[in-house]
């Protein structure tokens, strides 16, 4: 797998082919997945997000819901359309991750992408779209296009890094760990800190600034709310679990990344310390910068998984350009181990075949009993339904049966539904049923009881009780 050295064009050519006619069985594999796998909750809530573009969003910038319009319009309204640009755009950036490393590490660009591609991270990723899809694919781009810039030496890939941060910023909000990466590998560096007296950068910062501009205005017009909710995220501060949080982060991530190559990527981010070479000071940053950040995290609250994901693409690269007689020795075991669990993984999301317990089915959590339970607790046709977390009001909009009006009261429990442009409707006095799987929320009368399930295995308990319309919500789309 490994080009390097091998002096025969051939050979080489022939790897690549093969190479990339895997990808390209990888992407279809990955399409038919999207399209026969039910939708996540927070897919349905996006998918809600693409029924009404706006330049912004309560939770994060606008980029997802321009993916899932992008792509329903290709394929309908389906899980497929949804999902398109998932697995699309999966590839197209292993082709510019294959480039990237190409332009840092000759020879080991095939190595690179096939890492990244056989991690549990990027497998499950490309078939479930959510902001991280779009953050990770600029976040390639923009590498791609500084390897580019190195090896060329032509200021005018600057332009190329500033358009595509700023898709990067319309993508989620850390892309702006990305601009911070490159701007401290530029300073750091005497030879590149000449650029500062270009025009080039500040033509880039400009451009992506005026990307992004749209997304500034929408929050200065709703009171910086996105900002503040990502932000605020840092304003907790648990120190005294700090050590819980760090060892979830550590286990989910050698899953995630699959342990082999985790311990090649640990290697190869460790040995980069000691290297000067412009391309290894640019991977040292996209990994340190992401890393420090996400490692204060864990003194406030846990890290999600799928945030490290940015940290990937230059880990992967770092990992492949460790010495050959590593590669020769670990490549082939880590690659292996990391499509077989991936292939579990994605029979056990379409056939379910090991029985796992409701508690540790992360995959059936996400997945498995949303459209029976939305049927269920809307069975009644009442006058309305609403619930008092967003993940479920998008499934019960999504699944549930037509004719059944799904509203939102954003002066109660979920006040992201006033910052979505949907027409106010459901008259204040009007009753109907509030689902809840919260123990704390108030039923003043218990209709019944719901459950999602799979099985026998039941995952939540929700209760339908009656409820009075305090005031007129927001209608949701029902697509």
């Amino acid at each position: 797998m490994e080009l390097r050295g091998l002096g025969n064009a051939g050979l080489a050519g022939t790897l690549i082919g093969w190479g990339l006619a895997a990808l390209l069985a990888l992407t279809a594999l990955r399409l038919v997945l999207a399209a026969v796998l039910p939708l996540t909750p927070d897919e349905n809530y996006y998918f809600l997000w693409a029924q009404h573009l706006q330049p912004g969003y309560f939770d994060h910038p606008p980029m997802v819901a321009l993916w899932i319009k992008a792509g329903t319009m290709l394929c309908g309204n389906s899980a497929l359309g949804v999902r398109l640009l998932g697995p699309v755009t999966a590839a197209l950036g292993s082709v510019l991750l294959w480039d990237a490393a190409e332009q840092l590490a000759p020879g080991r660009g095939l190595t690179t992408a096939v890492l990244m591609n056989a991690t549990l991270m990027i497998g499950g990723g490309a078939i479930v779209l959510t902001p991280d899809t779009p953050v990770l694919f600029f976040w390639i781009a923009g590498l791609a296009a500084c390897a580019r810039l190195i090896t060329s030496g032509n200021p005018r890939w600057w332009l190329v890094i500033g358009l595509v941060a700023g898709a990067m910023l319309l993508s989620k909000y850390t892309a702006a760990l990305f601009i911070a990466a490159v701007f401290l590998w530029m300073v750091t560096d005497k030879e590149r800190r000449c650029w500062l007296v270009t025009p080039w950068p500040w033509a880039a910062a400009v451009l992506g600034l005026l990307l992004f501009a749209p997304n500034i205005a929408w929050n200065a017009a709703h009171g910086w709310v996105s900002y503040l909710k990502q932000g605020g995220r840092e304003a907790m501060f648990k120190p005294g679990r700090a050590g819980q949080f760090f060892v979830e982060l550590v286990v989910a991530q050698t899953a995630l990344c699959t342990p082999i190559i985790a311990a090649l990527a640990v290697n190869g981010l460790w040995r980069l310390r000691r290297d000067t070479s412009p391309g290894a000071r640019l991977l040292f940053w996209l990994s340190f910068v992401p890393g420090v950040v996400l490692l204060e995290h864990v003194f406030s609250d846990r890290v999600q998984s799928n945030w490290v994901a940015i940290v990937y693409p230059a880990a992967c690269l770092a990992a492949a350009m460790l010495p050959a007689e590593i590669l020769r020795r670990w490549l082939k075991p880590a690659v292996g181990l990391g499509f077989g669990l991936t292939a579990l993984v994605y029979v056990q999301a379409v056939a379910a075949p090991i029985p796992l317990p409701a508690r540790v089915d992360t995959v059936g959590e996400q997945l498995a009993g949303w459209r029976d339970f939305a049927q269920a607790a809307m069975a009644g046709h009442p006058a309305f339904v609403t619930t008092d977390d967003y993940a479920t009001m998008a499934v019960l909009a999504v699944d549930g049966p037509p004719g059944v009006t799904v509203a939102g009261f954003y002066d109660q429990w979920v006040p992201r539904w006033g910052y979505f442009d949907y027409p106010h409707g459901v008259a204040p006095g009007t009753v109907g049923v509030m689902v809840t799987r919260h123990p704390q929320t108030d039923c003043p009368q218990l209709l019944g009881t719901v459950t999602r399930h799979r099985g026998v295995e039941v995952f939540s308990t929700y209760r339908l009780c009656r409820f009075t319309a305090p005031a007129a919500g927001v209608v949701l789309p029902r697509p």
